[in-house]
């Protein structure tokens, strides 16, 4: 079995990570626009809901140690970027529901 770490593991793992104050994991809510590895390096581009989020220190943190229990990644780097800005439209439709919000046509 390989142990060269594959993104669908990754975004399996960051399918765990939820913004205490919302019920939807962070890719459901649109907050991770790419993941990358180089190597043993798992790179994290995301963002936030909010400049002034309360979790601001804590989401990346669970980003990281979920991360790192991937076979062959060694350390996580989590980038936080504040461009292209999140907003509610980033929601995918299986965190519109579970938010009960409803798809505009």
């Amino acid at each position: 079995m390989s142990t060269t770490p594959t993104i669908d593991r990754l975004y399996s793992e960051l399918r765990q990570v939820y913004d205490p104050e919302i019920p939807v994991n962070i890719l459901d809510l649109g907050l991770v626009y790419d993941v990358q590895v180089d190597g043993e390096v798992c790179n994290v581009t995301m963002t936030l809901t909010s400049q002034s989020c309360p979790e601001a220190k804590t989401i990346p943190d669970v980003v990281r140690r979920r991360c790192n229990t991937v076979p062959g990644i060694t350390s996580t780097q989590v980038e936080i970027v504040w461009e292209p800005p999140w907003t509610p439209q980033r929601i995918s439709p299986e965190g519109r529901k579970i938010l009960g919000i409803e798809d505009e046509a």
